[in-house]
């Protein structure tokens, strides 16, 4: 499938909304028990005792879901040319089971290539936010795009 977005079609101060999704007690625990296995996160039983009070998304799987969202939201309908990596990841709120969150990303600077003409950078702000309208996760990311092709 041919990308539907190039370089050229973002602007600074886009907003693009990525779609939501769900956390689940089940899907925390399960990520957590191969990535982040600290007892808030895999335990029901001895998270309440714990800083957090309760079960709570690793921040990780957070920032994993917002990724997929990313990619489905809009990597995978673009010239994306992979990234060099994100400036900031801040993990604002906890993230419990139940909770919906919904992801954005706003373009903050479109820098054309001075060395390769085929292709330029954007950085970003991709944000997931709650229900009440509060962000939980907000990172700083740099993206490679391709540049429209000469008819």
């Amino acid at each position: 499938m041919a990308a539907k977005r190039y370089f050229e079609d973002f602007r600074a101060g886009d907003v693009i909304e990525l779609g939501q999704h769900t956390f689940t007690q089940a899907s925390i625990i399960d990520f957590a028990r191969q990535f982040d296995p600290q007892p808030f996160h895999i335990d029901p039983v001895a998270a309440p005792h714990t800083a957090f009070g309760g079960l709570v998304a690793s921040g990780w799987h957070t920032a994993s879901i917002y990724m997929r969202l990313l990619v489905d939201g809009l990597l995978k309908n673009a010239a994306s040319q992979g990234s060099p990596g994100v400036e900031t990841l801040q993990w604002l709120k906890p993230v419990r089971p139940g909770d919906t969150l919904r992801a954005r990303v706003r373009v903050i600077e479109t820098i054309p290539s001075k060395s390769r003409p085929d292709r330029g950078t954007l950085k970003t702000e991709g944000e997931m936010v709650d229900k009440e309208g509060e962000v939980v996760m907000r990172m700083t990311g740099i993206g490679f795009y391709g540049r429209r092709p000469p008819p």
